[in-house]
């Protein structure tokens, strides 16, 4: 009966397939609360005579803020979520996934706020919590910034833009300047990782971790790792392979540790 029933087999997985290439279904996303999914961010600027100090003594002072730097916080929900931890779900929504955003302890993210430029930047992903974020910011920083600036995107306008962004024309560069280029970026690259959340360090950033006991020898490890990576890339001749990430380790202060 199965050898019979195979081509039957057969022929509903062709059609399925056939069917997610021809007509890609994009699932519908929402966040734990059950909002859609929506990359809202929203721009304060800072008043006249305000300085990013005078800013960070009042987020400091927040229990909804988790800094992880000098101009980054994570803005997390406090004590347990009402739903006992359990994701809403939208009824009779048959093709959903959920976008969560955790700390190393389990804290759940709602957004981030970032000091950037004279202005603070406040993420989340959707209109409600963009709502609930302002709001939090606007009633303790009060007259420090200004009226802000708010900026939506669906996830299909973020993908529309991604698509029909121009198409990059080759330079016509020597060698050493596409090395140099390419230094360049990893230099910026590399001076932005070291104030982010890296999973191999417990979810801190790495100068945060270089600071501890606990830390440093996760930050050698991580290091190590980078080296490793560069070394498996000797055999190429490209600027990836030749970039030296040494300097890394005198900016956290652990030079005395690299072996």
């Amino acid at each position: 009966m199965l050898r019979l029933a195979a081509p039957a087999f057969t022929t509903v997985w062709l059609n399925d397939v056939l069917e997610r290439i021809t007509n890609p279904q994009i699932p519908e996303m929402q966040n734990t609360d059950g909002d859609a999914l929506m990359f809202c961010t929203v721009y304060f600027p800072l008043a006249e005579g305000v300085t990013e100090n005078d800013i960070r003594s009042v987020l400091g002072k927040l229990p909804e803020l988790n800094q992880e730097s000098a101009t980054f916080w994570n803005w997390i929900l406090a004590g347990k979520p009402a739903s006992g931890g359990r994701v809403k779900k939208v009824p009779n929504q048959r093709n959903f996934q959920t976008f969560v955003t955790t700390l190393h302890d389990g804290s759940l993210v709602l957004g981030n706020i970032e000091l950037k430029e004279r202005s603070l930047v406040l993420s989340a992903n959707s209109e409600a919590r963009a709502a609930k974020g302002r709001a939090l910011l606007s009633e303790n920083l009060g007259v420090m910034v200004g009226q802000p600036l708010v900026e939506i995107q669906t996830v299909q306008q973020l993908m529309a833009s991604q698509d029909s962004r121009p198409l990059t024309p080759p330079l016509d560069l020597s060698p050493r300047d596409q090395q140099a280029i390419i230094y360049a970026a990893l230099d910026k690259h590399y001076r932005e990782v070291l104030d982010e959340p890296i999973p191999m360090l417990g979810n801190v950033s790495p100068r945060r971790a270089a600071k501890t006991l606990k830390g440093r020898p996760k930050v050698v490890a991580w290091l190590k790792t980078l080296e490793n990576h560069s070394a498996r890339l000797a055999d190429r001749k490209d600027a990836m392979a030749t970039y030296d990430v040494t300097w890394l380790w005198a900016e956290l202060g652990v030079s005395d540790l690299r072996r």
